[in-house]
C-alpha cells in the first residue's frame, strides 16, 4: 500500500493562538481557523476565536468579518458580493466546501473548522491560488463561437425550448467547490479539466447558437480531459447553486459516443 505525506513545510503546526471571547459573552462560537503566511516561513497552523454570536451576523461570513474586525485584522480571505453569486468566499467549512455568505452558523454543530479549498495552492490563509483553473477555463474556448454570418444588428435567436437546454448551466459562479471536492481532479488536476470546466464547457455545447460543436469535442477527446470523471458525485453534493456538474459530464460523453457512431 502507497502512503502519501504532505511536505514538512506544508504540514500544520498546531499550536496558534486563542483568542477568547469577552467576559459575559452570551452565545459564544468556537472557530479554529487556518492560518499560513508565506513570507514569514513557518508551517501553517490554526488559530482559535471565539465569537459572540450575539454581536455577530448569522453567517460564516460574518464570523470572519468579526474576527478580521474587531479581533485579528491579518486574517485573510476573498469575499464579495455576500449574495452567493460571485463565489469569492468558497472554502472549506467543517470539511465540505461551501461558500461562507451562504452558510448559516446555526446550521453548524461544535465548534467550527474552516481552512482553504482542498488542492490548491495556498496564497495566504484562506485564499487559494485560481491560476491554473483560470486557465483551464480559458482552455475550453468559453464564448459563443460562430461561422456563420449575421446580418449587422442581428441577434442570434434561439427558441424557449432551446434556451431551457442552457438551464443548470449558466449558473455556475465558478467558485471551485465542486473540483476541489473531486478525488479525480485531486489527483489528475494538471490533465483532468474538473467538474466546473467541463460543466462550461457543456454549456458551450448545448447551446444551439454555436457552431463549433465538432471543434469543442476534439479538444475534449482524452483520456484525461473528459473521462478521468468517475461519477462520484462529491460535485453535485457540495456546488452552492444546485447543479449538477456529473449529469453535464455525462451528457458530452453521450455526445462523444454518438458522434462516433
Amino acid at each position: 500500500m502507497a502512503t502519501f505525506t504532505l511536505p514538512k513545510n506544508s504540514k500544520i503546526r498546531d499550536k496558534g493562538e486563542v483568542h477568547r471571547a469577552a467576559e459575559g459573552a452570551g452565545r459564544v462560537k468556537k472557530f479554529k481557523i487556518y492560518r499560513y503566511n508565506p513570507d514569514s516561513g513557518s508551517n501553517p497552523h490554526y488559530d482559535r476565536f471565539e465569537v459572540d454570536l450575539d454581536a455577530c451576523g448569522p453567517m460564516v461570513l460574518d464570523a470572519l468579518f468579526k474576527i478580521k474586525n474587531e479581533i485579528d485584522p491579518t486574517l485573510t480571505f476573498r469575499r464579495s458580493c455576500r449574495e452567493g453569486i460571485c463565489g469569492s468566499c468558497a472554502m472549506n467549512i467543517n470539511g465540505s466546501n461551501a461558500l461562507a455568505c451562504t452558510t448559516a452558523i446555526e446550521d453548524l454543530k461544535g465548534d467550527i473548522r474552516i481552512t482553504p479549498l482542498p488542492h490548491m495552492e495556498v496564497v495566504k490563509d484562506l485564499v487559494p491560488d485560481f491560476t491554473h483553473f483560470y486557465a483551464q477555463y480559458a482552455s475550453i474556448r468559453p464564448w459563443l463561437q460562430t461561422v456563420t454570418p449575421t446580418p449587422s444588428g442581428e441577434e442570434r435567436l434561439q427558441s424557449p425550448e432551446q434556451r431551457e437546454q442552457l438551464d443548470g448551466l449558466y449558473e455556475c459562479i465558478l467558485c471551485a467547490c465542486c473540483s476541489t471536492a473531486c478525488p479525480s481532479y485531486w489527483w489528475n488536476s494538471d490533465k483532468f479539466l474538473g467538474p466546473a470546466i467541463l460543466l462550461q464547457a457543456y454549456r458551450w455545447l448545448a447551446d444551439s447558437r454555436d457552431e463549433m460543436t465538432g471543434e469543442r469535442l476534439d479538444a475534449l477527446e482524452d483520456p484525461y480531459r473528459l473521462y478521468r470523471c468517475h461519477t462520484i458525485m462529491n460535485c453535485a453534493n457540495v456546488c452552492p447553486k444546485g447543479l449538477s456538474p456529473a449529469k453535464a459530464i455525462a451528457e458530452t460523453k453521450k455526445m462523444m459516443a454518438e458522434r462516433a457512431i
